[in-house]
């Protein structure tokens, strides 16, 4: 089945001719972009529209890739030897099976996501090279061999917070998410918020780019945020004119709490509506 796009996700054409790519080939697809920009939320989508099940890995600073195959719990093995609890001699009661292993044995051809591999040590990557080009791998303790029957959708997310070693990179199929323009980020709002008022989408999105290309901006606000505040807006049922009000003495924008999420971002506003009030003034 290919990826078209859901009801509930817009994929621009290149993100999908990016996923199928990736579905024959069964290589993992790496998918980079801003933070906000959907990338979590497509392994979902491709899940729902190829009718796979999805099995998440959340990856943190502390996440090793073992964690990924399996863990062995010495300790509560121990401590059931010492109560004379007859589960000891079973080794695999103290096996704990992780999300890859989950991956290689689902019934149902399963979608697996890797999620912000970049937050984990630079070995991390490296870690799993073998086993998710093999798509196997060995218990120690048991002495098995855990093998895909079918080699899972897998897509694994970055946010380029670390370079990744090119030999993990050379085993993916790469996409780089771009920022939507607008046209793609109306497509957005129109699925999110159907029967929008079209003004108050139109008004709001060019203050949102607007503010987007301010030179120095720390942290550019992302399309969830953007959703988020068209959402107050619509609570707020503020005047258009607020809106359409292009002062420059008056940059930031009415309920900016959802766009700027830091104090220099909007100082930053503050310090330009003050240059312009003085200028105004000369």
């Amino acid at each position: 089945m290919r990826f078209e796009g859901t009801s509930g996700y817009v994929a621009t054409d290149d993100l999908k001719v990016a996923v199928n790519a990736a579905a024959t080939l069964r290589r993992p697809l790496l998918v980079k972009g801003e933070p906000g920009t959907g990338k979590t939320v497509l392994a979902a989508e491709v899940a729902a529209a190829m009718g796979a099940p999805l099995i998440e890995w959340h990856v943190k600073s502390t996440t090793k890739a073992q964690q990924g195959l399996y863990e062995y719990d010495a300790v509560s093995r121990l401590r059931d030897s010492q109560l004379g609890d007859e589960r000891v001699h079973d080794i695999r009661n103290y096996i704990r099976k992780g999300k890859l292993w989950e991956a290689f044995t689902a019934p149902v051809l399963p979608v697996l996501l890797i999620d912000e591999i970049d937050k984990a040590d630079i070995e991390f990557p490296n870690d799993l090279l073998q086993e998710l080009d093999r798509m196997e791998f060995h218990v120690y303790e048991t002495g098995e061999t855990v093998k895909a029957a079918d080699r899972p959708i897998v897509i694994i997310t970055s946010n380029n917070e670390k370079e990744l070693p090119d030999a993990f990179l050379r085993r993916c199929f790469f996409h780089y998410i771009k920022f939507p323009d607008r046209e793609t980020m109306q497509a957005i709002v129109d699925v999110h918020f159907p029967g929008i008022q079209k003004e108050l989408v139109r008004e709001a999105l060019s203050a949102f780019y607007d503010i987007r290309d301010v030179p120095g901006l720390k942290k550019k606000p992302s399309t969830s945020e953007l959703l988020d505040w068209l959402k107050l807006l619509m609570h707020e049922d503020l005047p258009l004119d607020i809106l359409r009000s292009r002062d420059p003495k008056k940059l930031i924008p009415p309920l900016h709490g959802a766009l700027l999420k830091n104090e220099q971002d909007v100082m930053l506003f503050e310090r330009l509506a003050f240059i312009a009030r003085r200028e105004s003034k000369s």
